[in-house]
Order: structure tokens, then sequence, then C-alpha cells
């Protein structure tokens, strides 16, 4: 469960961040998971707000120069996008080993039924 109080000062420093009158919205859960993974770095000292909303401008401006239509329903795949670079950047894990738990992330998912609990296996990673 993520901290109001964080959210509260995510949203405070991140204007872009899709919300109603009660804090950030999401349109499906994985969004507010990368919301929430987002809050934890920074709150380990990760990064700075100021070097995340840059760094997710930066990804937007990507985006759209690359054709994305800027509707907002493609904000968290940005977001995503700006925490997996920033956590490539600084060490935390690299692109390869991203892309690799995505891929067993992805396999999993594909194993599982509709409404189980998704389990990694050492065979997920292929």
């Amino acid at each position: 469960m993520m901290s109001s109080a964080l959210a509260a000062a995510a949203t405070a420093a991140i204007p872009s961040i899709p919300r109603d009158d009660d804090g950030p919205v999401f349109r499906a859960p994985w969004e507010a998971h990368a919301f929430a993974m987002a809050l934890t770095l920074h709150e380990h000292g990760v990064f700075t707000w100021p070097e995340w909303a840059a760094a997710l401008a930066d990804e937007i401006k990507r985006a759209q120069a690359a054709g994305d239509p800027d509707t907002g329903e493609t904000y968290y795949l940005h977001w995503l996008a700006t925490l997996e670079g920033l956590v490539a950047r600084k060490g935390v894990a690299s692109m390869e080993t991203l892309h690799r738990y995505r891929d067993a992330w992805d396999h999993a998912a594909d194993r599982t039924p509709h409404g189980k609990p998704i389990e990694l296996r050492e065979e997920d990673f292929g």
C-alpha cells in the first residue's frame, strides 16, 4: 500500500500526474504499481523529484516526436520507460536484467490461468 503523504509529495512535485481531488488516478493496476515503485525508489534516494520530472519530460518529448498522440492513455507507459531508464543509469539494475525479468513475467503470465497468482519459476527465464 502506498503512503498518501508520499503520493501527495509526488503529485505536488510532478504536475503532469493524472489525478482527481483525492490524488493520483490509474487506469489499470500496473500503473499504480509503477507509480508506487517510483515513490519507493525516490524515498530510498535513488533519484530526486526534479531529476525524475526532467527524465519523465524527456521521455514524453521523445515519444511525442515519435508519434505518440498524447491523449493521456500512454502516460504510465512513459512513466515505466522513465523508471527503467533511471534504474539502469543509476546502476540499480541493467537494462538487460530489466528485460530478462519482464520477459520472465510475460512467460509466467502466459502459463497462469486467469484469476490465479502469477509465480515466477526458473523455467520462466528461458
